[in-house]
């Protein structure tokens, strides 16, 4: 099973690098780390590189870390956490780029359910983000699904189904500001790591970006 979803990831991969040459199709390269200390307290830190193109033309780069406490063993998760996001704009002057740093403080709340073969995650996050010398607040909404392809539950060695929906609401004017939805394939190697990849569709305000996501979570 591994093999035959290796193949199709590959393939799938040459679909979206070829199509990624020529045009703005975005990669991002996400890397998700979790140390638990003990029982309760555990530690969360990523780094996300994110390309306008496929490679080589850096939009964004994220590094976001927290520490979070289990209300509940494995199904409930409070956290605060910092985030740092380097971001570099095209100014619409030909190939010319600004560079904007934002600084990041949020809270979250993660609840985890499952019934029959599906593993839901819900995610509610509120930041306070300060962008040069800007601040501004904003909800976020997460919703994420799995699904086991070869097994019924997510065990060691389990190939599965991955999508999810995400939300972003301002606190102020322009309440709505962007809609993420992933679609793709993941494979658990075993409790410390497994992979993800899949296509996401990025909805803003007056225009929508494609991208291809890369993911890995590793649990230590």
């Amino acid at each position: 099973m591994f093999k035959k979803i290796a193949i199709l990831s590959l393939l799938f991969l040459s679909f979206f690098q070829s199509k990624a040459q020529d045009s703005d199709f975005g990669n991002w390269w996400i890397y998700f780390g979790n140390k638990q200390i003990d029982e309760k307290w555990n530690w969360h830190h990523e780094v996300q590189y994110r390309n306008y193109n496929f490679v080589g033309d850096l939009e964004q780069l994220l590094l976001r870390t927290g520490i979070g406490y289990n209300l509940t063993p494995n199904n409930n998760n409070i956290l605060l956490g910092y985030a740092f996001i380097h971001s570099e704009n095209y100014t619409g002057i030909e190939d010319e780029k600004i560079n904007v740093n934002e600084h990041r403080i949020y809270q979250q709340f993660i609840t985890k359910q499952s019934f029959w073969r599906f593993n839901l995650q819900h995610r509610y996050r509120f930041e306070q983000r300060f962008i040069e010398e800007d601040f501004k607040m904003r909800l976020r909404y997460f919703l994420a699904l799995n699904f086991p392809l070869n097994q019924k539950e997510m065990l060691d060695k389990t190939a599965y189904l991955s999508a999810y929906n995400e939300i972003f609401i301002n606190t102020k004017s322009d309440f709505f500001d962007r809609n993420r939805v992933f679609a793709g394939l993941g494979y658990k190697f075993n409790s410390n790591l497994r992979l993800e990849v899949g296509y996401m569709n990025q909805i803003l305000n007056n225009f929508s970006r494609d991208q291809l996501n890369i993911m890995a979570f590793v649990t230590l």
